[in-house]
């Protein structure tokens, strides 16, 4: 353990949070990237997902849990929050793909909210989860209008990518943060014209195809506009 803050059952529980960040976590998984014991393990993951910091797929593995990302979206009252409750659902059901929405947190994006397709092959982002800032068309919108950003060196895009997304005014990915999946992004803006959040459709690239913004980047800029601050 890297820092102990000298509660020895919240740095465990800490240690069992960092060790789901990438992705849905077997319970065998987590005993070995912890070092805790597998009861210890167990127990801690209980406790939180009573408290929806984790949460279990279908396969019975732990991921995060919502209680995150209504964490890292802000306060209740969250205007932005607030409008995405209803734009989302409406994105989702006008291209029939699943609808996210990402905010930065350091050299992570969180997913903020989420309407998921009901069917079918889907691309399935639960609310809480963390995503790298390298990869994925979510990414490139909100690096593309940061400063200049020493992640871009490590990204699966590059700086010219990143220059083509403020001219079109979107993004969009081919298999560059997950094999067989596309999405379209774009950005959410404040009242000034700052980029605070990304609006995102995804799915499998045999619906999307290699040119998904050519199927869903009107859609997406429109639910962009009516997510903007007023």
């Amino acid at each position: 353990m890297e820092q102990s803050s000298g509660v020895g059952v919240l740095d465990k529980s800490v240690l069992v949070l960092e060790a789901v960040e990438s992705g849905a976590t077997s319970l065998a998984a987590l005993v070995e990237r912890t070092g805790l014991s597998r009861a210890t393990v167990h127990r801690l993951a209980v406790a939180l997902e009573v408290h929806r910091l984790l949460a279990r797929d279908r396969h019975g593995r732990w991921r995060l849990g919502p209680r995150l990302g209504e964490l890292a979206g802000g306060p209740v009252g969250d205007d932005l929050l607030e409008r995405a409750a209803g734009v989302l659902p409406r994105l989702r059901d006008t291209t029939g793909e699943s609808a996210q929405l990402y905010r930065r947190q350091g050299e992570q994006r969180v997913c903020v909210a989420a309407a998921e397709r009901g069917s079918g092959l889907r691309d399935t982002v639960p609310v809480g989860s963390s995503l790298p800032m390298t990869a994925g068309s979510a990414a490139q919108v909100l690096l593309a209008w940061a400063p200049e950003d020493p992640l871009v060196r490590t990204a699966a895009f590059t700086p010219r990518t990143l220059a083509e997304v403020r001219r079109r005014g979107w993004a969009h990915s081919v298999a560059e943060r997950e094999s067989g999946v596309a999405s379209v992004s774009a950005p959410v803006r404040t009242r000034g014209g700052a980029v605070v959040a990304a609006v995102s459709v995804s799915g499998p690239l045999e619906r999307l195809t290699r040119s998904p913004g050519r199927l869903h980047a009107p859609a997406v800029l429109a639910a962009a506009a009516e997510l903007a601050a007023d």
